[in-house]
């Protein structure tokens, strides 16, 4: 796997279709605690007709961390100098997930140094979740314990290890950081910005992105469209990779 060095990070990059012109390109990018190998064949897929290319974001994969918290602009710059850095002039973006707050930035971005023609968003982050009053007696909860256990430092911290999402528990101390600090960056104000043609493919049964998010979408989004897979949840291209392999060869 070529490694790269972007943002003075070192990053892993799959590449498929070299054999094409790099001024076009299909950009994958993963979900969190994933990589970009993740795409399975999806890759070879977009690689039978553009070059394509599949970084490991930073913090993730075989990719270095970032040396700061990173919120969402920072890998979204980092995206932006990797595409420039392969000489890449057009973009296809294919998300899922994490990459899809990443996505949406850049959709929204005016200014950008290369052109996005087309965007492909499996299960996508990047809106706020519907809370119901549950999660805020939790959240209120936590932080009380919190506030309460300062006083015993190693109750404390045995107390917050065991809360949080698996992502968060699993991840680095830095990773920890800007999970905190990307997870609660709500981007629908960007959307009704994003002109690039986008095709929302989401499962059904998706529960870490719901399918009411992919109807927002395509509702402020200026030109999207949403394709539901039957039965599968947030990994649909890999549940039901003929369908998620059929719905990007129609669409790119």
């Amino acid at each position: 796997m070529p490694r790269l060095s972007v943002s003075g990070i070192g990053v892993n990059c799959i590449f498929y279709g070299e054999e094409h012109p790099k001024d076009t390109a299909v950009v994958f990018l993963h979900g969190w605690g994933s990589n970009g190998g993740a795409f399975g064949r999806l890759l070879a897929a977009a690689g039978e007709k553009y070059f394509t290319v599949a970084p490991d974001l930073p913090g993730f994969g075989g990719s270095e961390e970032p040396k700061s918290p990173w919120g969402v602009e920072e890998y979204a710059a980092f995206t932006s100098e990797l595409v420039q850095s392969l000489g890449i002039q057009k973009v296809i973006f294919v998300v899922h997930s994490f990459g899809g707050r990443i996505a949406i930035t850049l959709g929204a971005k005016k200014d950008l140094p290369f052109s996005i023609e087309k965007m492909i968003f499996f299960g996508a982050a990047g809106l706020k979740p519907k809370r119901g009053p549950n999660y805020y007696v939790k959240v209120y909860t936590y932080k009380l314990c919190k506030l309460l256990l300062t006083p015993f430092p190693e109750i404390k911290k045995r107390y917050q290890a065991g809360k949080g999402s698996a992502d968060y528990r699993n991840a680095s101390p830095m990773m920890k950081q800007i999970l905190s600090k990307t997870v609660n960056t709500d981007l629908t104000p960007l959307l009704p910005a994003i002109s690039a043609p986008t095709l929302l493919v989401w499962g059904e049964k998706d529960t870490a992105t719901p399918l009411y998010m992919a109807k927002i979408m395509e509702k402020q989004m200026q030109d999207a469209g949403l394709f539901v897979i039957q039965g599968a949840g947030h990994f649909s291209f890999a549940e039901q990779p003929g369908v998620a392999v059929a719905a990007l060869e129609n669409f790119i």
